[in-house]
């Protein structure tokens, strides 16, 4: 089973990094790092990841992943790699994203129609691209199977792992990565956070989603 995350500058390290550690760990899982050229890339925070092989050259992968991050506004154009995604997302099984990856499927067309989530301070965009808004911090539309602000990629991934493997599987491989959240606040969604930080991070939401 082919699994392509797509990597690209100043993207999120966690948007990619908690879905590969979940899905990399099903049956006969093939992952394959692509972006526009193999060779190092750098995160929004400035770690170095690789890619393994050009997104061109991937053309057939039955999972997709789509991570967010400060460089997703650099992908919004339409061009080669939303050519890509459209292509893969014919013929794949799953299509899925993580944060602002969802931004991107979106300008791809992928999205028209269909219920769909991202970080909460990104959702409403999503209705730029003909998509339905949903404030779930994992939302399956189909086959595609998008999730909220990074660390919900870890609960995507399991989610997939669900549908792909089964129950006993996904629960198993959440065992092995000991994946129990439990933060020392219930600040991680805006209806529960305090208002100073809602507000705060409103008013840096340009720079917070832009890296500005």
């Amino acid at each position: 089973m082919k699994i392509a995350i797509l990597l690209y500058e100043r993207m999120t390290a966690l948007d990619a990094i908690g879905p590969l550690d979940v899905l990399s760990r099903l049956p006969g899982a093939e992952v394959s790092l692509v972006g526009f050229e193999p060779g190092p890339i750098r995160t929004e925070v400035g770690l170095g990841l690789v890619v393994d092989e050009r997104f061109v050259d991937v053309t057939r992968p039955e999972v997709l992943v789509i991570p967010g991050g400060f460089g997703q506004v650099d992908l919004m154009e339409d061009g080669a790699l939303h050519e890509w995604i459209r292509d893969v997302h014919d013929h794949s099984t799953w299509t899925t994203s993580v944060c602002t990856g969802s931004l991107i499927l979106g300008a791809a067309g992928i999205l028209q129609g269909r219920k769909a989530t991202s970080h909460w301070l990104a959702l409403e965009q999503l209705r730029d691209w003909g998509a339905e808004p949903v404030a779930q911090r994992v939302v399956e539309d189909g086959k595609l199977i998008t999730a909220a602000g990074v660390s919900a990629g870890i609960d995507m991934g399991l989610t997939l792992a669900a549908r792909i493997a089964g129950d006993e599987v996904a629960q198993t491989i959440q065992l092995g990565i000991e994946y129990d959240p439990d933060p020392p606040f219930d600040a991680g969604s805006p209806s529960k956070a305090p208002e100073f930080a809602v507000e705060f991070l409103r008013s840096q939401s340009r720079f917070v989603l832009e890296g500005r």
